[in-house]
Parts: C-alpha cells; structure tokens; sequence
C-alpha cells in the first residue's frame, strides 16, 4: 500500500509533508498534482523533508505526496553509452521528444530505450551456478563488448537461459531456481556503491596524454584527482581532454551545476571527436550526464551518485573508467542550499558540517578493485573544484585535497599568458609517484624517476633564480645561473606547455616526454661544459640543435626515435665556443 501525505510547507526545492508514518529514508516520491519527483532526505515522526528534483514554482499547501517505496536508483544495461542524461539518469533526447524544447515538469521517460533489441549471446547453460556480478552472455555495443552482469545479492543455479537472438532490455534472458529472473538490464540504488570481492593497490599509471601530468604528478589507475582553479583558468578543458586521450576503456563525464554554455560545448564537441584509441566517434564509449546551473539543485546533488553508479557498473565488467566530476564546487553549494532551506547548523562558509564526509563517500566509491566475477576493474575520479576568486583555502578545496591523491592546481596567471596546460608545477603534487616507480622503470626507463627528479630540481632552481632577476635583474646573474634560468625556460615552454589544436602536441605518450626530457637534461650538461671553458650563454644558445629542441614537441610519435637520435648526436659533438 502506498504511503502518502499532504504539503505542509514549501521552501525551494524542499517540501516539507506530513503524514507519512511508515516512509523510509531515500524513497523516491511523487509530489503534488504534476508528480514531481523527489527524494526524501530526513525523517521526522511522520513527517519527512523531501528534495525536490525539479522545480517546485506552483505548489501549494494541501497537494499530495505519494511514496513509491523505491529509492532513488539508475538502469544498468546496454543503451547508456553514447546518452546524454539529466541528473537523474533521464535520457534528454527522450525528454525533447515527449515535452519540446523546454523539459516540462513531472515528465517520466525510460533510462533505457523499450524498443531498441540487442543481440545478446548466452555465456552460462542451464544447471550452471551463478552468482552476483557473474556474466551471463555479452551484448556487442559499438567496438565495446557489453557483460550481461547477475545483480549484487542475486544467485543460484540457472534453471533456462535464452538462446542467441535479439532481446529488448525488458525481455526475460534467464531464471533461476528459486524463480529470479534475469533481464538485460536491472536497477541499482545510486547512494549504495556496488561490493567488489576485494580492493587492490594502485600500481598502474592513469596515463591522460598531458606531459605535466603524467611525469611530474601522475595518476594511478583507480586513483583520485582534484583540479582547483578559478574562472576561466581551463578546468573544463583538461577534463576534456583527459576525457579525450586518457587510457580508460570507458569515460563517465558528468556535468554538475556547470554553464549552460559550457555545457553546450561539450554536447556539441563530443559527438563530433575521433576516438584515438579505436578511429570511432569518442561517444561510442562515453556516457554525458548534464545538469546546467539553471537546473534544480537537487538534482545536481544527485547528478553525482548517478555518474559514479554508472561508472562502477562498467567498472564491474572488468574495464577501466575514467569519472569526470565538474565540478565538486557547484555539487556543494547543492548540498549547502539544501541544508539551509532544512534549516540546519551551518558550519565553515554556511557549507553543512558533513561536507568533507561526503565528499570522502564519493571519492571512496573510485579504486582498483577484484569484482565479484574475479576480473580487475578500475574507477578513477577526477574532480573539478571552483573555488570562489581562486581561493584555494575555502573549505571545498580544503575537504578534498585531505581526500585525493592528486591535485592538479591551477593558475590564472599562466592562463593569462596563454601557458596551457595552466597548472603551476610549484603548487601541485601527487601521493603517486613513488608508488609508480618499480612500473616507470620496468616499462619506460630504468632511470625514469632520476631523469624526472633532475627536472623538477632545475625547474625549482629557476623559479628560485626568477626571484632574484625581479629584484635585482638579469645583468647581476653568472652565466651558470642564466643557463639555469634559460633551460627551466625550454622545459616550461617546450616541454610542459602542450598545443591541444596540434594534431601531434595534444597527446604526448610517456616514451616520447622522457625522451624530450633526456635531450633538455643533455643540452644543459652539454651547456654547463662549454661554459667551463669559456663559452658564453648566448653562444650557447645560439646553436642549432636548440631549435630541433624546442621542435621536438611537434614531431610525430613514430618519427620521434630517429629524430631524438640526431639531437643526442649533435650534443654529444659538443659546441664550438670562442674562449
């Protein structure tokens, strides 16, 4: 029987109803005469707080709140890639479909298309036992193989199973003994994160195809990222193309509370990008989750459960998935809005006191993981943080750089001076690279780290040496130290600035940036030596192979062996200088 109560009072997106003795936490709710959907968030006696997930405008008093006894939960099955969803898994093509242009409030459309069949291939026979996350057959979708996965806390021994052919996602595939039926897709409470057997260690690179990010503060496969920054300083961009050339098999990038105009260019650009990995359009393999800032709050606070529910069930087939949160900023304020129309205690910027707690849940649901089946799955989240006026000391940026094992920070100065990748190499660090440094010397360099450390040392060295040229000039500096400064400037303008328009430069592998960076490292012992005997920076830098430096940026990955060669050759000849 259903349980439903009346409005007692309305303030935003929270409604606040009386007589619902018998609902629980998280239920989904229809409210009022236009069945708006929303979620119930605190209890009361029998009166229970509900968030509404679309606007509330034209409620009153007395109108109906009926619980459907359900929590809040998403379709997991084939048709999610290459969808664009709301917050709250509703596919926004489906949504213009039923209501136009402007999404008409109460609208109900399915997750996943009723009509559309896949061709699905049995992989278990019946007598066989099954348990939860245990693949029953595979569905092709674009060049991705789709596992048909029993539900967590399902199992037994499978009495029939369908053959090969096309099924909708309602069509019954399988049952088992005890009368469970197994169908293409099945629901999952997005609050909930899904169980895996057992959490591994991160001892793989996230590899994203951005030199300062995969040398100097690298990412682990399943590991944690937060990218601080103030307006305009390219957050989106690097989510972007993370998104882009990142080594996952499947990307999961949720807009959460971001400009419709920004928005807009992702749903536009998107479609329209070549996967690097497979030829096919970058959609083939990835799932949109939009929810502008015009949207409902709620909703966005919800768009972010849902991204990462999605992001595990893919994570539960085995395959790597990249989580792009954007960004955690606005998701917050959703939360410290909320909290405020509840009229709770508010605590550091009027943000609720469980703000880090929750942010912690979220980026807990990312790791390396067993799944249930035995294979290997990975989740790695990468979250934008928009700190007000770029104020990295507010509490959101605080709460996750507590929690992720990365932070990218960005500058808006370099962005001003047209510095992109704008991250500052001095504020930014990752918990990673120790951890990753048995992989970089099996797989890249036996003195990979080495060769990293020396250049994070000379561009620590040139920052140190920047100071002192703004207090005093260029002319009070020995030549040593101009060679210092002029090499930390080849390694920041060539080597950590990267062209995303380049069809080259946009993608950088680790081969090729420890290969760029043997050559600057060479240049400079090779510079220190002509100096020691009598040269002068600027005949230094005035020498041919300078140029090839400063070009090895936009030389192609499989012309780039050659090319390093004959720079490492024209070094070890040395430089003619006049004594």
């Amino acid at each position: 029987m259903a349980i439903s109560g009346t409005i007692q009072r309305i303030s935003g997106p929270a409604v606040i109803a009386e007589g619902m003795m018998g609902a629980r936490m998280y239920d989904i709710v229809r409210v009022g005469r236009e069945n708006l959907v929303g979620e119930i968030i605190r209890l009361d006696g029998d009166t229970v707080f509900v968030q509404v997930y679309e606007d509330t405008g034209g409620l009153t008093v007395g109108e109906s709140v009926v619980s459907t006894g359900l929590p809040l939960a998403v379709e997991l099955g084939p048709g999610m890639l290459n969808g664009i969803f709301d917050g709250i898994q509703r596919p926004l093509d489906k949504i213009e479909e039923a209501s136009g242009t402007y999404i008409d409030r109460g609208i109900t459309v399915n997750a996943l298309s009723r009509e559309v069949t896949w061709p699905f291939t049995p992989g278990v026979a019946v007598g066989d036992d099954v348990s939860g996350g245990t693949p029953i057959g595979t569905v092709p979708e674009f060049s991705f193989t789709h596992k048909i996965l029993v539900p967590p806390g399902k199992g037994g021994q499978v009495a029939s199973i369908v053959e090969a052919g096309e099924y909708t996602v309602d069509d019954v595939i399988a049952t088992l003994q005890d009368g469970t039926e197994l169908k293409l897709a099945h629901p999952w409470p997005v609050r909930q994160p899904r169980p895996v057997a057992r959490k591994l260690d991160p001892v793989t690179p996230f590899l994203t195809g951005m030199r300062i990010l995969d040398v100097l503060f690298p990412l682990t496969m399943g590991g944690t990222a937060a990218i601080p920054g103030p307006f305009g300083s390219g957050k989106t961009v690097t989510q972007q193309s993370i998104a882009k050339f990142g080594n996952a098999d499947i990307v999961v990038y949720v807009g959460c509370g971001e400009r419709g105009n920004e928005m807009t260019d992702v749903l536009v650009e998107f479609p329209e990008l070549e996967d690097p990995q497979t030829g096919n359009p970058l959609m083939h393999r990835t799932v949109l989750i939009a929810n502008t800032s015009n949207m409902p709050v709620a909703a966005r606070e919800a768009s972010i459960y849902t991204g990462i529910t999605l992001a595990e069930y893919f994570r539960d087939q085995g395959y790597g998935v990249s989580i792009m949160a954007d960004s955690t900023s606005r998701w917050a304020e959703a939360l410290r809005e909320i909290s405020s129309r509840l009229e709770e205690m508010p605590a550091e910027e009027g943000y609720p006191p469980y703000l880090a707690s929750r942010l912690a849940a979220f980026y807990e649901r990312g790791g390396r993981v067993t799944t249930l089946a035995g294979e290997q799955g990975a989740v790695s989240i990468i979250g934008a943080v928009s700190p007000a006026g770029g104020d990295f000391s507010e509490p959101v940026t605080q709460a996750t750089l507590r929690i992720t094992g990365c932070f990218w920070a960005l500058d808006a100065s370099l962005a001003r001076r047209r510095h992109f990748p704008a991250i500052n190499w001095n504020r930014s660090y990752s918990l990673f690279s120790d951890i990753l440094e048995g992989w970089y010397r099996e797989h890249v360099a036996p003195d990979y780290p080495e060769v990293v450390e020396r250049a994070v040392i000379l561009l620590q060295r040139e920052s140190d040496l920047q100071e002192v040229v703004q207090l005093v000039g260029p002319d009070a500096l020995q030549d040593q130290e101009r060679l210092i400064i002029e090499t930390g400037r080849i390694v920041r303008q060539d080597f950590l600035q990267q062209n995303g328009f380049h069809p080259v430069d946009a993608s950088c592998s680790l081969e090729k940036a420890y290969g760029m960076l043997q050559m600057m490292l060479k240049f400079y012992d090779t510079a220190r030596a002509a100096l020691e005997q009598g040269g002068t920076v600027d005949e230094v830098l005035g020498q041919p192979v300078v140029e090839k430096i400063n070009r090895a940026r936009y030389v192609a990955e499989e012309e780039f062996p050659a090319y390093f060669e004959g720079v490492m050759q024209d070094l070890d000849a040395g430089f003619a200088v006049t004594a």
